[in-house]
């Protein structure tokens, strides 16, 4: 754990502030969802809270799929990192947060296609060798949860409708699933 040397009272009502550097740093946005966590040492610890987090193994099992299936590099990422990828090594991407652009296309909910004259949209901050092919929202009662995508490399791939159309099925599949 790092310390940040900041101080915040807790109001009368029990509210602790949390302060915009650290929520913009660690992109927390109003009504953002919050885990808070204790331990021995009386220790309070708040950690975003993901509810595609929990589908960790289901979405790997899906990107295994997609992978298996048309050869391409499958992504599923919440709003914050990439949760589940297949088609590259593990630590390329899964568990990498997402660039501010992917971010900022999740955020549209629109389904985006790659155009080969246009500038490649990096899927991590981290790792900007693998970039978006075709991306589309995970979207659950009116919220983006994330986004499920082929990636391609540095070459880039031109995807078709059919990778464009399986891509939207198994977001609104996702985006179904988190609703019941």
């Amino acid at each position: 754990m790092k310390a940040t040397g900041i101080v915040r009272r807790i109001d009368d009502l029990g509210r602790v502030v949390i302060p915009k550097e650290i929520r913009r740093t660690m992109r927390i946005r109003e009504g953002d969802p919050l885990e808070i966590y204790t331990d021995k040492d009386g220790e309070v610890i708040f950690k975003k809270y993901s509810l595609m987090g929990g589908l960790a193994d289901f979405a790997a099992q899906i990107c295994d799929t997609l992978n298996k299936t048309t050869g391409h590099i499958a992504v599923v990422a919440d709003r914050d990192t990439v949760i589940a990828s297949a088609g590259v090594s593990r630590r390329e991407l899964t568990e990498k947060r997402i660039s501010p652009e992917l971010e900022q296309l999740m955020e549209t909910r629109q389904i985006y296609v790659h155009k080969p004259d246009a500038r490649p949209v990096p899927i991590s901050e981290e790792n900007e060798k693998y970039h978006i092919a075709v991306m589309a929202p995970i979207l659950s009662e009116g919220d983006v949860l994330g986004s499920v995508m082929f990636a391609s490399g540095e070459n880039g791939i031109a995807m078709g409708d059919m990778e464009n159309k399986l891509i939207q099925t198994i977001a609104g599949f996702l985006g179904k699933h988190m609703e019941s």
